[in-house]
């Protein structure tokens, strides 16, 4: 693992993300931007497309001042996140597959709980997370989204012909 301990931007400093360790990750053949802080219990924010985890810049700095542990990547492919390589079914990019990523990335820093905030493609990730890492995920909140479950009920043979 390499840590920067790069500071970024914050309301109060001119800088994002003040306080806040910066570093890279290495998981699963992926270089994961992740920037955290704070105490108590843990929150992973995830962003959405095309943004990168800098989306949180305003909120990961109150959630950590409300005394919360904030843990805020660059998706994988996002940002300065690299990784994983493409493939030609698109799988290595599939929801399920950065999930298990980012359920990797959270025990190798330490978290075996936490809560589960994403926006967007985010919100998408998330819900994943937390299907296929229940014991993990104890809370999750979604926005900008509709479930996929919702988009596949939707998405039918007339739907797809109109």
């Amino acid at each position: 693992m390499y840590n920067s301990a790069r500071a970024g931007w914050s309301a109060h400093t001119g800088e994002m993300f003040d306080n806040f360790i910066d570093e890279i990750v290495v998981i699963k053949k992926c270089a994961l931007r992740v920037r955290r802080a704070g105490e108590g219990p843990v929150a992973l924010l995830l962003h959405g497309h095309p943004r990168t985890g800098s989306t949180w810049h305003r909120v990961a700095p109150e959630l950590v001042a409300a005394g919360f542990t904030v843990v805020v990547p660059d998706l994988p492919g996002y940002g300065r996140s690299i990784g994983p390589t493409p493939t030609r079914d698109h799988s290595a990019h599939s929801k399920r597959e950065i999930a298990g990523i980012l359920a990797t990335l959270m025990l190798e820093l330490g978290y075996k709980q936490y809560s589960v905030v994403g926006h967007d493609r985010g919100s998408y990730v998330g819900l994943r997370l937390a299907l296929d890492y229940a014991d993990q995920v104890s809370k999750l909140v979604l926005m900008d989204c509709i479930p996929i479950s919702e988009h596949l009920l939707r998405a039918d043979a007339r739907f797809a012909t109109r």
